[in-house]
């Protein structure tokens, strides 16, 4: 078995141009596939918000929920680097609650890592959290926890200016001492500029080819929700047909008396069910 993924890893990988891997799981089955698959870092995203918690955005997710979803998730990995985010506001109040917050994750979670969205703004906290040896990835570009400030899902980075400031945040970020940076639903070019730029890896999301690293929601990726599929995302496989077909098929056979049939069922000897009369 292959040792465990480490932020001196990622940053070999980088060096030597081998593409990094990475997947959300929210679950314990989900992350022994992924795990197993060989996928190098597991995002323990709190996209849950949206693809297992049933709610619009991420905002409603809560420190706690993340810490309960990571449990599950490091049950189920032996070799990839789990990454936990730090959801709405868990890392804005204040330094010590950041710190309370980031320590759970790692010490009840067990991440290896936490995720944090944010430029300059919070530059202070994540210097705070990596002084005290706690490995930190940025995150730039499309930040869902500001969707409602942005003003919705855009694509971010389009203008000279905004283009400068993200290349800015990004350099000041691995100043404050994190070992990797998401950037999410930005021009290609400007991917390519930053991982040029970066000696720490960059995970694309609707970023391009040039990144460091990929990074895709496993439901979308897998055609569980056949209801959304942004432009970023391949579907690899189609899960939502094949389970809808199993699902169809299991009514059907429990209505017509099919299922279960002899092989699933057990039985009691003749002479002990006379027995019984």
């Amino acid at each position: 078995m292959s040792k465990p993924m480490t932020t001196l890893e990622l940053y070999k990988m980088k060096q030597e141009g081998q593409p990094i891997t990475m997947l959300t799981a929210y679950d314990f089955p989900t992350a022994m596939l992924v795990d197993s698959a060989g996928i190098d870092m597991i995002l323990v995203g709190d996209s849950m918000g949206n693809v297992v918690l049933g709610y619009d955005t991420t905002v409603p997710v809560t420190i706690d929920d993340i810490v309960h979803h990571t449990k599950a998730v490091n049950r189920g990995v032996k070799r990839a680097m789990v990454v936990a985010d730090m959801p709405f506001m868990s890392c804005h109040i204040s330094e010590e609650e950041t710190m309370r917050n980031a320590a759970r994750l790692m010490q009840e979670g067990g991440a290896k890592a936490v995720k944090i969205e944010g430029g300059h703004q919070v530059i202070n906290v994540v210097k705070k959290l990596t002084d005290a040896g706690i490995p930190v990835m940025g995150h730039l570009g499309l930040t869902p926890q500001s969707v409602n400030q942005i003003g919705g899902f855009r694509v971010q980075g389009k203008t000279a200016a905004d283009a400068q400031q993200l290349i800015d945040d990004a350099k000041v970020l691995q100043d404050a001492g994190i070992f990797a940076l998401v950037l999410e639903c930005i021009p290609a070019q400007l991917a390519k500029k930053v991982t040029a730029e970066l000696d720490i890896p960059t995970i694309g999301i609707g970023a391009g080819v040039d990144c460091d690293g990929q990074v895709l929601v496993t439901h979308d990726m897998l055609g569980v929700n056949d209801q959304f599929k942004p432009k970023f995302v391949k579907c690899f496989t189609n899960l939502h047909q094949e389970i809808m077909k199993a699902l169809e098929t299991y009514k059907e056979e429990v209505k017509e008396r099919q299922f279960p049939a002899a092989e699933h069922t057990f039985n009691i000897s003749e002479e002990e069910l006379k027995k019984l009369y």
